[in-house]
């Protein structure tokens, strides 16, 4: 089994890294990598379902990621996208030192739920020491406390239909001449309810920083990092991706990366 996940990770940080280098420099052979109605890219989008479908079969619903020991921490949580959000939503809750945040579960859902962050602080919490891989090919231990999203999953009684959560987050990940870009990402609910699936306002036993997204990071551990996203404030249920962004799932998966990003 860890042949085939890490022969995975391996395809995705070379294609992905290497494809978004090219595609920043400019060079139109790889097109077809934020080209949707390319038939390359179909054929590279059929194999990502594939991939999906048969890591589900192979690994299962509820295998978890490999835990560390505290030993294994040898260096701080890089940083790395959005580090510092400049948006006023943002900058006005960061001077007050968060004590306005809400976190919000919407959509899908019998009982729309809203927290603030020291109601998730006074929750059962779990830690969990885990290897962070980035698609770009770098990987860092680190160890994450936080809330698990399942359980408030169940308060809000998610509706059947539902199929996808959506994380709106609150960092303008790109400045376009129509305004700020603002970070989102999805997962399915099997990912939303994994026991690993955390919403974390600690890292490496202190308050999550601003650069590693606080006050509160999503991390999904069996994905890779853009799958984790930071300054999270809205999780809403659908069943539908379509209408978000430019319909792929996520602001990384709408500039043609995988959505599912398992490892």
């Amino acid at each position: 089994m860890s042949g085939f996940q890490l022969n995975r990770r391996r395809f995705l940080t070379g294609a992905a890294a290497t494809g978004s280098s090219l595609l920043l420099a400019g060079c139109d052979q790889f097109d077809f990598l934020s080209a949707r109605d390319n038939q390359v890219r179909d054929i590279v989008e059929m194999a990502n379902t594939l991939t999906y479908k048969v890591q589900r079969q192979l690994i299962g619903t509820q295998a978890l990621a490999r835990e560390f020991s505290s030993s294994e921490i040898r260096q701080g949580q890089r940083a790395n996208g959005s580090t510092d959000p400049t948006t006023p939503e943002y900058l006005a809750m960061k001077a007050n030192n968060f004590a306005d945040y809400k976190l919000q579960i919407i959509g899908m859902v019998e009982q729309p739920l809203s927290f603030s962050l020291d109601e998730l602080r006074n929750m059962p919490a779990k830690s969990q020491i885990t290897r962070h891989d980035c698609v770009e090919g770098w990987s860092c231990i680190a160890k994450w406390t936080g809330t698990p999203l399942g359980p408030l999953l169940d308060m809000a009684r998610v509706k059947p239909t539902a199929r996808f959560a959506v994380y709106h987050c609150m960092d303008n990940i790109q400045k376009s001449l129509s305004g700020d870009i603002i970070y989102y990402e999805s997962s399915d609910l099997i990912d939303a309810y994994h026991p690993q699936s955390i919403l974390s306002y600690g890292l490496n036993d202190q308050v999550l920083p601003v650069a590693n997204g606080a006050p509160i990071r999503l991390r999904i551990e069996r994905a890779l990092g853009y799958k984790q996203p930071k300054y999270l404030h809205t999780i809403e249920l659908v069943d539908d991706l379509t209408p978000f962004g430019k319909g792929h799932g996520g602001y990384w998966e709408d500039n043609g990366y995988d959505w599912y990003g398992g490892i």
